[in-house]
C-alpha cells in the first residue's frame, strides 16, 4: 500500500450540548465537546490524542492535543502537536501553534499564527551547483 494511514484514537469522553464544565479537563484518547468548558483542555500521556470542538461548543481557556479539530469557538490559546483542523464556523482569539495546518473558508482567527517546529528542525540545504563541498 502506498499510504500509510494512521488511525484514529477513539472518542471515549462526551462534553454533551447544554453542560457546562468548570476547571480543567485531562483526557487521554478522544474528547468532543459539544457544551461549554471554562478551563483548559489537555491531552495528556503518550499515547495520540483527538480533541472534537463542535459547531455550538464553547472553549474559554486553553486547549492542547494531538489531533484538534475545531468548528466552535475558543477563547485561549490553541496547540495541536500534530494535525490542527480549523472548520469553517471555527472562531478561536488567541495564539494558534501547530505542526500541520488545515483551514476552511469562513473560520476566523483572532491571534498569531506559529508552525511549532523550531527553526533548528528543518534540514540544511545545499545547492546542487554550488561547488562548495
Amino acid at each position: 500500500m502506498w499510504f500509510s494511514f494512521k488511525k484514529q484514537p477513539p472518542i471515549r469522553s462526551l462534553i454533551g450540548e447544554g453542560t457546562a464544565v468548570h476547571g480543567e479537563l485531562r483526557f487521554t484518547d478522544g474528547l468532543r465537546i459539544d457544551g461549554e468548558v471554562h478551563g483548559d483542555v489537555v491531552a495528556v500521556g503518550d499515547r495520540r490524542s483527538l480533541l472534537v470542538i463542535s459547531e455550538n461548543a464553547r472553549v474559554h481557556g486553553k486547549v492542547m492535543a494531538g489531533h484538534v479539530i475545531i468548528n466552535g469557538e475558543i477563547l485561549g490559546p490553541v496547540h495541536s502537536t500534530e494535525l490542527l483542523e480549523i472548520q469553517p464556523k471555527a472562531r478561536i482569539n488567541g495564539e494558534v501553534r501547530y505542526e500541520a495546518l488545515e483551514m476552511h473558508q469562513g473560520a476566523t482567527i483572532d491571534g498569531e499564527l506559529k508552525r511549532s517546529s523550531s527553526e533548528g528542525d528543518k534540514p540544511t540545504l545545499m545547492l546542487a551547483a554550488s561547488n562548495d563541498v
